[in-house]
């Protein structure tokens, strides 16, 4: 696709390592301003998910129909994420994200007066186009304009809300349920989408490209192949976490068809230099590497948030809210360690940052593996502390990581493909690890059996945190100085 307009004017490559220690205070700006607004679209996806059953009561529907109040926003998501580039080079950066976040503002009003399921599924669908924009777009500006200085720092601070959202999301979720009416879960975004509008239009550089330039053309072909493509195995992967078992054919339609269409998007994009996605950029090993390792934990974190909530509530006896409190040791964990993994990030570089990172979560989650119906929860927790320290700098040095060795103009591209690949790690993490604990614990009778069939299914989450950690050993293992085109545009703007 056509190079998008950037925040400054540096033209090289994004290096790993800074030329000093201070972060120019523009780039903390722009990095709070884009935060406030994110809040809003990664706190509302946990939130929802933890309504589903108050939603199916309240607008008398059955819980098949109400899944598709997470399922098409979702969907939506994924639709739009691969316009974030195309967009941004037509609209620029600050354009796109006030319309977008005030998409999402627009679908949470709707939502929470809408009148019954339909019409709420509707709704969610206008959050999530607006949602799918405003993730990758997010780590896109933010990056452009650290200019390749202090990645790790600056990532530690812009990666917040999506580590933190599917822990604390539930909490709030659970505590907006038991003092106010379902709207509610909808309405809490309004603030965090007009204080972040209002800070955008303040803070964000007017970045919108020049009228005699021209103007980038939409890969139609690529659009039609690789937006369907990844939100049909989206879609099969949520049929799989559900009732329909491997073999059915609301499963494996969807599956098969999707990834054909992201193999034909795959060899039609490796011919074009204006795709819709420039998958060409898979030649840097950075990139590559950490998509792979963003994947996985994609399946850590979120598939792990799947199984930690159904431990503490089918074998603990812990509702709703209980399950959610319980989780926050693993969201302090996440921010104690954010700030320390940007710091040694652009120090030593990503590769040992991942590797000990990987290593933490995979020796916390083993606690759990064990655990029974009377294991000490102070023990559950203190392991859980552990564990969010390991996502934390898990994901700060894979994000940071992916950037490094790219040209400016790959940066929005490079910010779409780790995005999806988070999600799909989350998708395939979910699916699999539900199947893995219905036929683990499935019509168990007894507390004992229960906890022996969540305890199988942990192995298995650990299987896929312990790949990880050889893999982190093909991440840059040291910090780079910033090439001279960097330096220049980088010191030019402090």
């Amino acid at each position: 696709m056509s190079n998008p307009p950037g925040t400054g004017t540096g033209t090289g490559t994004v290096s790993a390592a800074p030329d000093s220690d201070r972060v120019d205070p523009a780039v903390w700006r722009l990095a709070f301003t884009v935060i406030v607004g994110a809040l809003a679209v990664v706190f509302d996806t946990t939130i929802v998910t933890v309504a589903l059953d108050e939603l199916a009561r309240e607008l008398h529907a059955p819980l098949s129909t109400i899944q598709w109040v997470s399922t098409g926003y979702l969907l939506a998501v994924f639709v739009t994420i691969p316009l974030a580039g195309w967009a941004q080079s037509r609209l620029g950066g600050k354009r796109l994200w006030i319309a977008s976040l005030g998409i999402f503002l627009l679908g949470s009003i709707l939502s929470a007066l809408a009148w019954n399921a339909a019409s709420l599924i509707i709704f969610r669908v206008v959050q999530g186009i607006g949602g799918g924009i405003m993730m990758p777009l997010m780590v896109t500006l933010v990056i452009q304009a650290a200019k390749g200085r202090n990645i790790g720092k600056v990532m530690a601070t812009v990666t917040l809300p999506t580590a933190l959202g599917p822990i604390l999301g539930p909490v709030l979720g659970g505590v907006i349920l038991s003092l106010a009416d379902w709207r509610w879960i909808f309405f809490v975004n309004v603030p965090f989408c007009l204080v972040g509008g209002w800070l955008a239009w303040r803070n964000l550089p007017d970045d919108r490209p020049a009228p005699a330039r021209p103007r980038a053309r939409l890969d139609i072909v690529g659009l039609l192949l690789l937006s369907p493509g990844v939100a049909a195995v989206i879609y099969g992967l949520s049929r799989l976490a559900g009732s329909a078992g491997f073999t059915s054919a609301e499963v494996l339609v969807p599956l098969i068809g999707g990834l054909a269409l992201v193999v034909g998007f795959t060899t039609w994009a490796l011919r074009r230099a204006d795709a819709l996605v420039d998958l060409r950029l898979f030649r840097h090993r950075a990139l590559a590497s950490s998509c792979a390792l963003v994947f996985l934990a994609g399946i850590t974190l979120y598939g792990s948030m799947l199984l930690l909530p159904l431990y503490w509530q089918q074998v603990r006896g812990e509702d709703a809210l209980g399950a959610g409190l319980l989780l926050i040791p693993q969201g302090v964990g996440a921010l104690i360690a954010r700030t320390r993994a940007g710091d040694y990030t652009d120090r030593i570089g990503p590769r040992w940052v991942a590797l000990v990172a990987f290593a933490l979560v995979t020796a916390a989650t083993v606690p759990f593996a064990f655990a029974t119906a009377d294991t000490s929860k102070v023990l559950l927790m203190a392991a859980l502390l552990v564990r969010g320290i390991g996502m934390g700098a898990a994901m700060v040095s894979l994000t940071g990581a992916a950037y490094i060795g790219l040209e400016h103009s790959g940066i929005p591209d490079a910010s779409i493909i780790t995005r999806v690949a988070q999600q799909i790690g989350g998708s395939v993490g979910t699916a699999v690890l539900a199947v893995i604990l219905q036929h683990t614990a499935g019509g168990s009778r007894t507390l004992d059996a229960l906890a022996d069939g969540f305890g199988d299914a942990f192995w298995w989450s650990i299987a896929f945190t312990a790949v990880a950690v050889p893999l982190c050993l093909l991440l840059p293992s040291r910090p780079k100085s910033l090439a001279p085109a960097d330096r220049i545009a980088a010191e030019g703007a402090v």
